[in-house]
């Protein structure tokens, strides 16, 4: 592999100053007590921060002989946490607080290297000048005030070269990110901090004092300022003469009446809008009311911020439109009215733009945000009075009609819309055609929620794409029969396994240096007896939902076992099944005897069967650890599903009985056009490989994506470039002593 040029660089200037390769090149300054002191002082926050994201890092790599060491800006090592046993044998090589780290004294080292590159580096083995170091993996990078791309320092680490795994560079990068992240949010604080308390060393109270009949005894140079009034024009006359306080003042006077942050709005001579918060007391003396106090608080700058932040609260950002939030919180105000009795008309037009996905596709995201943009204008233009138009996210909009006569106002608005996109819209130099599908849902002569308005709106749309987009669907009550039919499935579930309705399709999974078939994923269908065959999808959430999950889970066990046994028994040569538990059935208390009565009864080799878990499961560490040790007692093979997608822990891999890791379909899908999927599918290979683990990729499609995986030495891969899940009367007929 090609050595990068810096490290090539680095390695030629230690030989060309003459420095021994053999020898042990230690540091040649170091800070004394007091300036290490001072420096760790200077250094604090930072280090905390550093501190913070590094023992995260050390926490995710438990078990891992590692060390993290930070340096100032200028090479000097400020903290050195991590493995005990490393950081004795560092300080035999002069690795220890307050040594400087440069080229000239120390030679290729990877703080020196970090400091001076842009970007993350590692340094193994005999990248390393010296011999001392070829044991040693490094991975670095610095971090910065990324503001002003401030170098503030580095951050490395540092493991015995047989732990070495490019996935800790990433790793590392990611904590790089949270700690420039950290550090900016921090510093950007303390900015703000700093600018209010100039804006409260400038804020004073304007102060008013009254006597007791009203006449205005002071007036002070905040409150002139305020409103913009001269303390002569003031003082003297009645302050109950006052437009803007004269009536507040009238009560505390004649009533005693107190008054506490009062919004008071006007207009100064430049026709600026000022805010004040006004509070207005009697005072009293042996009491006796002597007269009256008023203060202002200018609040107008908050006012302003205030007013924005609602704005950009309630408003999408790219249109500029009202957003989901404040559309809600207006069909809900109107319900909340209609229960009261109001008597109030209300319709949802729920707007989808058609092939939406095709512009960002093939002409970029900027592109696609510049046709929303032109969509929306287009779509304001056909807003009635009583009309609010709201982007609710991505293509999709949302008209609020209220107040009309009749409903045919709702459907003439959708067709008035659907009429809005006969023209093109101009984007940059090209002409841009899109259609619209719209579903409308009139708030019916009954109580509803708001979310059940918005699905009947959402549902009627989606029903419009069915039936060929471009066109609008008013929501019915046969469109409401259709939803409840997606709710009877419920009560269909629960007599599904009574009626032995599930069924079991399994995938091939092939060995990629062989080419022959090495197993089964086994994957349960519902045989509806009226919807006919559903996926996973359809049910699997329902069944989550009312606990019957687990029961589903052990037919989809039994009938696993049953079917791979009966294949054996007829000639087919052995192989691996793989099941999928789900969450709930990991969790059962009677698990592990289930799957070992299963295999007693159907008699077959545990070797032949295989469990998937998900990382998700392996979160609970203690209990996670145990059941898969006793699976694997019964001589069953795990597996690792969805890999890359959940928690992601390198100390579970390392301590848990897995035997295969599949790496998840979304990794695999865009193995071809990004290359940090490829870097990725590529690490966990390595890093399976390396703990002495099968990889498994699933989702392969095409022969591109298997040939990667091939050349990269991943083992097995299942997908619809080799078959989809079929019967198992179809897989006897393809493979039944066909193999060999």
């Amino acid at each position: 592999m090609t050595e990068p040029y810096y490290i090539t660089t680095s390695k030629r200037m230690c030989q060309e100053s003459g420095m021994d390769p053999e020898e042990v090149s230690k540091p040649k300054k170091f800070l004394n007590e007091a300036e290490f002191e001072v420096k760790r002082k200077s250094y604090s926050e930072i280090l905390s921060v550093v501190r913070f994201f590094s023992n995260k890092l050390l926490n995710s790599l438990k078990g891992t002989p590692i060390l993290v060491v930070v340096s100032d800006a200028n090479g000097f090592l400020l903290d050195i946490d991590g493995d005990e046993t490393i950081k004795s044998i560092i300080e035999q090589f002069g690795i220890r607080l307050g040594g400087q780290f440069t080229q000239e004294d120390t030679g290729t080292n990877v703080i020196s290297l970090s400091l001076q590159q842009k970007h993350p580096i590692s340094l193994v083995g005999e990248q390393h000048y010296h011999s001392f170091l070829h044991n040693i993996a490094c991975y670095g990078s610095a971090f910065h005030y990324t503001d002003e791309d401030n170098l503030l320092g580095s951050v490395s680490i540092m493991m015995p070269i047989p732990f070495q795994n490019p996935l800790f560079l990433s790793m590392l990068t990611q904590a790089i990110d949270s700690i420039e992240r950290e550090l900016l949010l921090r510093k950007q604080n303390k900015k703000l901090n700093i600018m209010n308390q100039i804006m409260l060393s400038r804020t004073r109270n304007g102060i008013v004092i009254t006597d007791e009949n009203g006449i205005t005894t002071e007036f002070n140079d905040f409150a002139q300022k305020i409103s913009n009034n001269s303390r002569e024009s003031v003082v003297g006359r009645n302050i109950c003469e006052s437009h803007l306080t004269g009536d507040y003042f009238k009560e505390v006077l004649e009533q005693g009446k107190i008054f506490e942050n009062e919004e008071i709005k006007f207009k100064d001579d430049a026709g600026n809008l000022v805010v004040c918060l006004f509070d207005a007391q009697p005072i009293y003396k042996e009491d006796k009311m002597i007269g009256a106090f008023g203060q202002f608080r200018d609040i107008s700058d908050r006012y302003l911020l205030q007013e924005k932040y609602n704005y950009l609260a309630y408003h999408d950002e790219l249109t500029k439109l009202p957003n989901r939030r404040y559309i809600t919180r207006e069909i809900g105000s109107i319900i909340d009215e209609l229960n009261a009795g109001q008597q109030r008309t209300m319709a949802l037009l729920y707007v989808d733009l058609d092939r939406f996905k095709i512009v960002n596709d093939n002409f970029g995201h900027s592109y696609g945000d510049e046709l929303l943009i032109h969509v929306s204008k287009r779509l304001c233009s056909c807003l009635g009075e009583k009309d609010t138009l709201a982007r609710m996210g991505g293509d999709e909009f949302v008209f609020l009609l209220t107040d009309f006569i009749s409903p045919d106002y709702a459907t003439k608005k959708a067709e008035e819309i659907l009429n809005l996109f006969h023209v093109p819209f101009q984007v940059g130099k090209k002409e841009l055609y899109t259609t619209a599908s719209v579903g409308v849902a009139i708030y019916p002569d009954y109580p509803i929620s708001m979310e059940k308005l918005m699905i009947y709106a959402d549902n009627a749309m989606y029903q419009a794409k069915l039936q060929g987009k471009n066109r609008y669907v008013v929501h019915t009550s046969e469109l409401l029969e259709d939803m409840m039919d997606e709710y009877s499935l419920e009560i269909d579930l629960r007599r599904a396994l009574e009626n032995n309705e599930f069924v079991l399709h399994y995938q091939p999974q092939i060995h990629n240096q062989t080419g022959k078939l090495v197993g089964f994923e086994a994957l349960i269908r519902w045989q509806h007896p009226r919807l006919g065959l559903l996926f996973p999808a359809k049910f699997i959430k329902l069944a989550e939902e009312n606990g019957l999950i687990t029961q589903i889970g052990e037919w989809v066990i039994n009938e696993a076992c049953f079917q791979n046994k009966k294949w054996q028994d007829a000639g087919m040569v052995p192989i691996k099944v793989s099941v999928n538990l789900s969450t709930q059935q990991f969790l059962t208390r009677h698990l592990i005897t289930f799957v070992e009565e299963v295999l007693e009864r159907t008699a077959l080799d545990p070797q032949y069967f295989v469990v998937e878990i998900t990382e998700y499961m392996a979160m609970e560490y203690e209990y996670s650890i145990l059941v898969l040790k006793k699976l694997k007692s019964l001589g069953i093979g795990i597996s690792i599903d969805d890999f890359g997608t959940g928690y992601s822990s390198l100390n579970y891999l390392k301590n848990f009985p897995i035997d295969y890791i599949k790496i998840d379909k979304s990794f695999i899908s865009e193995l071809m056009n990004d290359s940090n999927d490829a870097i990725i599918v590529n690490a966990i290979i390595m890093l399976a490989h390396n703990l002495h683990k099968e990889v498994i990729a699933e989702g392969v499609e095409t022969k591109e994506q298997l040939d990667f995986l091939t050349n990269h030495q991943c083992d097995i891969t299942q997908g619809y470039f080799f078959s989809k899940p079929l019967p198992a009367e179809e897989i006897e007929m393809i493979y039944l002593g066909r193999q060999g």
